[in-house]
C-alpha cells in the first residue's frame, strides 16, 4: 500500500489512530523498560563488583604487615612486594601499590606511570577509600575521551567504562601512607547485558506481534461495526429508516446502535407525520377554490396554489422565488401586500380585472410573523358570480318594473280615456279596447314566462322525456317560422343528415327553444337575408345550429345574452314584442335536458346559436332527468 494511502487511512480512521497510538505507547514502555533494566543490572553488577573489591581490600589490609619497607630498597624487597601483589591477584583483580605522590611501587600487570591524578587515588588519600569507573587504558595514562587531569567519573558510575577501581589508604611502618588500588574488569557484564537484551528484545518483538495482531483483529471488528453505523446513518439521511441489526455484544457501540435505531424510529414517525400533514395541507390548498399565496419580506413568492393562478388568469403557474410584480399585475393587490409588509396586520381590498370578460375578486392580505422571517399571506376569493348575480338581480328588478310599467301605463291611460267619455265614441272605442287587450296579453305572456322561470329555478318544471326524431321535430317548428320569414323576405334552409340518431327530450319544451332561436334570427336579420338550420351528431349528443346573416352580437354582450331581460338592442326587441326572457328560458330548458347552449357571432356577419340534446339511450327508456319534477 502506498505511503500516501496509509497516511490518508490513518488520518480518516479513528480506530487506526487508536491502534497506532496503543502500539506507540507499548513500544515506548518497552524501550523504557529496556533502558531502566539495563541501568539496574549494570548498577547492581557494579555494586557487587565494588563489594568484592572492598572485601579484597580488607584482606589486603589485614596482610599489609607483611609488606617490606616502601619504596623497596633492594631486589629482595621488590621481589617480596611483587609476590604479595601476585597473591592478591589470584582473586582476579588487578592490584596496584601507589605512593602519596602518585608513584607506583608495584602493579600486578606491569609498570605504570604516575597515578597521582587519578580520582580514586586522590579520594583515598583524602577520605580513606576511593572509587572510580574508567577504561582499561586509563591506568597507564589519561582516560580516553578526556583531557589530562580531568575527572573521568565518580564512584557512582556517572561515566561508564571497562574497569571498576577501588582504592584504600594504608599506613606503613615508615610513616608515609600508601594506597592499595584494586581494579576489576567489566567486559563480562557487557556481554551478559548484550545477551540479556537480545532475549529481551525478542520477547518485545513477540509482544509487539501479539499486540499488533490483537489490535488488528479488534480494529477490524470495531471498524466494521462503525462502518455499519455510518452506512446506517447514510441510509437514515436518505430516508431509509430500516432498523440496524444488533450484535448483542453489550458494549458502547451496541448501545449506540440501539440508540440510533430508536432515534431513526422516532425520526421516521416524525417525518411520516410531517409528510401526512404536508400532503394534507397541499391537498387542501390545492383543492381550494380560493387562491392562496405566501410572499416573503423581499416580495417574492414562497408558495402559490393552483387557485391563485386561476383567479388571476395566469397561464403559467408561478414558481417559488418569482418576484411578486412579475406575477401580479393588479396594483391594488401589490399595494396591499406592501402595506402588510410595512407593518399593518390585515388589509382587505376588492379588485376588478378584465375588460371583455370582467372579473371580480376579494383579496385578504394578512401578516405572517415567524421567529426570524416575516411575510404576508394572500387569500383571493373569486366573487365574479356574486357580483354577476347582484347585477342580474338589479337588472331583473329594473327590467321587470320597466316591462310591467309600459303595458300597465297604456292600459291605465286608455281605460281612463274610455271612462272619461271615449266609451261613447264608436270610432275610437274599439281601437282603445284593442290596445288594452294587446297590452294585457303582453302582461299575461310576461307573467307566464316569469312563472316558468320560477318553476325552473325551483326545479318544479314538469317535463316528459321521450324518443324524438330530429327531422320530425325540426319540421314541426318550421311552419310558423317560414310564415314570419316570408313577411321579411328571408330564406330559411334546412340541412339535416338522414342518419342522425334519435334524441331524448320533451318535444314541447325543445320546440320552445328552437322556436325562440328562429324568432330571434328572423327579428335581427335584415330583409333579403338567410337563415340556415343544421344538425349533426357529436358522439352522445346531437347539436342543432341556427345560423343567420343578421346584425350580429358584440363580443362584450355574448356572455350576457342568456341573462334574464338582457337585450343587445332593447328598443328593437321591445318593439318586436319580445320580453327578454326567451334565451334565459331556452338555456334552462337545454340544461335540464343535460345539454348546453352557446353562441358564435361577429358584428355585421350574423350569429350562430348552437344547442345540444342527448342521444336517446335504449337502455334508459324515457328516464326523467334528476332536475325534472
Amino acid at each position: 500500500m502506498a505511503p500516501g494511502i496509509c497516511s490518508k487511512l490513518v488520518r480518516r480512521n479513528l480506530f487506526a489512530k487508536l491502534a497506532l497510538t496503543f502500539l506507540a505507547l507499548l513500544l515506548g514502555v518497552l524501550v523504557a523498560v529496556d533502558y531502566f533494566t539495563e541501568r539496574a543490572l549494570r548498577s547492581n553488577y557494579e555494586r557487587m563488583g565494588f563489594a568484592q573489591l572492598a572485601s579484597l581490600a580488607g584482606v589486603a589490609q589485614a596482610e599489609a604487615s607483611q609488606l617490606p619497607a616502601l619504596p623497596p630498597a633492594n631486589p629482595e624487597d621488590k621481589t617480596r612486594l611483587r609476590n604479595w601483589v601476585a597473591a592478591l591477584t589470584a582473586s582476579g583483580a588487578r592490584v596496584s601499590i601507589i605512593a602519596s605522590d602518585g608513584q607506583v611501587f608495584a602493579d600486578s600487570l606491569g609498570e605504570l606511570e604516575n597515578q597521582g591524578s587519578r580520582p580514586e587515588i586522590r579520594e583515598a588519600f583524602e577520605k580513606g577509600t576511593g572509587r572510580a569507573i574508567g577504561h582499561s587504558g586509563a591506568i597507564s595514562g589519561t582516560v580516553p575521551g578526556t583531557t589530562p587531569g580531568a575527572t573521568p567519573g565518580t564512584a557512582h558510575g556517572m561515566v561508564q567504562g571497562d574497569v571498576l577501581y577501588y582504592a584504600v589508604r594504608q599506613n606503613t611502618a615508615g610513616g608515609a601512607p600508601i594506597v592499595l588500588r584494586f581494579a576489576l574488569p567489566v567486559e563480562g557484564v557487557n556481554e551478559m547485558l548484550r545477551a540479556f537484551r537480545q532475549r529481551l528484545w525478542l520477547a518485545y518483538f513477540l509482544i509487539m506481534l501479539i499486540a499488533g495482531a490483537t489490535s488488528l483483529v479488534i480494529w477490524r471488528s470495531l471498524t466494521d461495526r462503525v462502518e455499519r453505523l455510518k452506512e446506517f446513518s447514510h441510509r437514515v439521511a436518505e430516508g431509509d429508516f430500516r432498523a440496524l441489526p444488533s450484535n448483542s455484544s453489550g458494549d458502547a457501540l451496541d448501545a449506540l446502535g440501539i440508540s440510533l435505531n430508536q432515534t431513526a424510529a422516532r425520526l421516521d414517525k416524525t417525518i411520516r407525520t410531517l409528510t401526512e400533514e404536508r400532503n394534507l395541507s397541499s391537498a387542501i390548498l390545492g383543492s381550494m377554490v380560493e387562491g392562496v399565496a405566501v410572499v416573503n419580506g423581499s416580495e417574492r413568492l414562497v408558495f402559490a396554489n393552483p387557485g391563485f393562478a386561476e383567479i388571476l388568469d395566469i397561464s403559467v403557474p408561478p414558481r417559488s422565488g418569482s418576484a411578486l410584480v412579475e406575477v401580479v399585475r393588479q396594483t391594488k393587490l401589490i399595494e396591499a401586500v406592501r402595506a402588510v409588509l410595512s407593518g399593518e396586520a390585515r388589509v382587505e381590498v376588492e379588485i376588478n380585472a378584465g375588460t371583455v370578460r370582467e372579473r371580480f375578486f376579494a383579496a385578504t392580505v394578512a401578516a405572517v410573523r415567524a421567529s426570524e422571517t416575516s411575510g404576508a399571506v394572500m387569500v383571493l376569493h373569486d366573487i365574479t358570480d356574486l357580483r354577476k348575480l347582484e347585477r342580474v338581480r338589479r337588472d331583473f328588478v329594473a327590467n321587470v318594473s320597466h316591462e310591467f310599467r309600459t303595458p300597465l301605463t297604456a292600459i291605465q291611460g286608455f281605460a281612463e280615456t274610455l271612462l272619461a267619455g271615449a266609451v261613447d265614441d264608436p270610432q275610437n272605442r274599439g281601437r282603445f279596447l284593442e290596445i288594452i287587450l294587446q297590452h294585457a296579453r303582453r302582461l299575461a305572456k310576461l307573467t307566464e314566462e316569469l312563472l316558468k322561470l320560477s318553476k325552473m329555478d325551483a326545479d318544479r318544471l314538469e317535463m316528459e322525456i321521450r324518443r324524438l326524431s330530429v327531422t320530425e321535430f325540426v319540421e314541426s317548428c318550421l311552419e310558423t317560422a317560414r310564415y314570419r320569414a316570408a313577411d321579411k323576405d328571408l330564406r330559411i334552409s334546412v340541412a339535416i343528415p338522414e342518419n342522425l340518431p334519435e334524441i331524448a327530450g320533451d318535444q314541447q319544451r325543445l320546440a320552445e327553444v328552437l322556436q325562440n332561436l328562429l324568432d330571434n334570427s328572423i327579428q335581427y336579420t335584415l330583409p333579403g337575408g338567410e337563415i340556415v338550420l343544421t344538425a349533426q351528431s357529436d358522439g352522445d349528443e346531437v347539436v342543432l345550429t341556427v345560423a343567420d346573416t343578421g346584425i350580429g352580437i358584440p363580443k362584450a354582450d355574448q356572455l350576457r345574452i342568456f341573462e334574464r331581460f338582457y337585450r343587445v338592442d332593447a328598443a328593437r326587441s321591445r318593439d318586436g314584442g319580445g320580453t327578454g326572457l326567451g334565451l334565459a328560458i331556452a338555456k334552462h330548458v337545454v340544461e335540464v335536458h343535460g345539454g348546453r347552449i352557446w353562441v358564435e357571432s361577429d358584428v355585421g356577419q350574423g350569429s350562430r346559436f348552437h344547442f345540444s340534446v342527448p342521444v336517446f339511450d335504449a337502455e334508459r327508456r324515457a328516464v326523467r332527468s334528476p332536475l325534472v319534477k
